[in-house]
């Protein structure tokens, strides 16, 4: 089979207003959607199927956070790689579905299925090595934080079940900012700060791998242990803020 050009697969996989999309990740914008192009490409010559590609993004994910369980460097430099690879796949399965127009309800639940455990798996990953695998505050922290992401995510993701079972169509990106003009302002100030990326399993990764090398250096798990506790404390500012955010939001109106 003769390998499409990268131009025409660009044009098709990576449609106008694509990587301007709040949906799309920054990471996406700046380097794996040009390694996802190609290994899309390669992937097309093949059988196998975006479901089966979104299935194995999800292995990863989770994975990603088992990771975070080996002690030092090395189990930080593992969830980091599961993750981008997790990220990768994220990506080439909706290019590979675009491309061939295979898309099915299926791989739209395996795909915000994948994104719930991942970060949910990140955060209890976290837990644990800061715990250094015993019954301590701050795997109870991770177990925290890991129900806090599910609460962030299950909360967007009911907002499209909501419109749907109301006989509304998506939501526009417009809608998602509150109606008041104080609550507008105070989203966009904590959209500048940017603290909401860390509850992300791709940032979270590259925190604790920040973190394990200052634990090296210090050789004890003394960051480990204080991002995590951050990142549970931002995690459940995030969850009250982001439901009255929606509520206050043209998304449910």
């Amino acid at each position: 089979m003769t390998k499409v050009q990268l131009d025409e697969l660009r044009e098709v996989i990576h449609p106008a207003g694509k990587l301007d999309s709040r949906a799309e990740h920054w990471a996406g914008r700046l380097y794996m959607r040009s390694v996802s192009l190609r290994v899309t490409r390669h992937l097309l010559g093949t059988r196998i199927s975006p479901n089966q590609l979104t299935a194995i993004m999800v292995v990863a994910g989770v994975l990603s956070g088992v990771a975070l369980i080996l002690p030092g460097l090395g189990g930080a430099v593992l969830s980091v790689l599961f993750m981008q690879l997790y990220l990768l796949l994220d990506c080439v399965d909706g290019e590979v579905a675009r491309w061939r127009k295979q898309f099915s309800p299926l791989g739209v639940y395996l795909d915000r299925l994948g994104a719930y455990l991942a970060d949910a798996a990140v955060m209890v990953g976290m837990g644990m090595r800061a715990a250094e695998l015993g019954l301590d505050p701050y795997l109870v922290a991770g177990l925290a934080a890991a129900i806090g992401v599910l609460l962030l995510k299950s909360s967007s993701d009911l907002v499209h079940v909501a419109r749907s079972d109301s006989g509304m169509g998506k939501a526009t990106d417009q809608s998602v900012v509150p109606r008041s003009t104080g609550l507008a302002r105070v989203r966009r100030l904590t959209s500048a700060v940017g603290l909401h990326r860390l509850v992300n399993g791709i940032e979270c990764t590259l925190l604790l791998l920040v973190t394990a090398i200052v634990d090296m250096a210090l050789g004890d798990l003394t960051a480990t242990k204080i991002a995590t506790a951050a990142v549970t404390a931002i995690v459940w500012l995030l969850v009250p803020a982001h439901i009255v955010s929606i509520v206050a939001s043209s998304r449910l109106k």
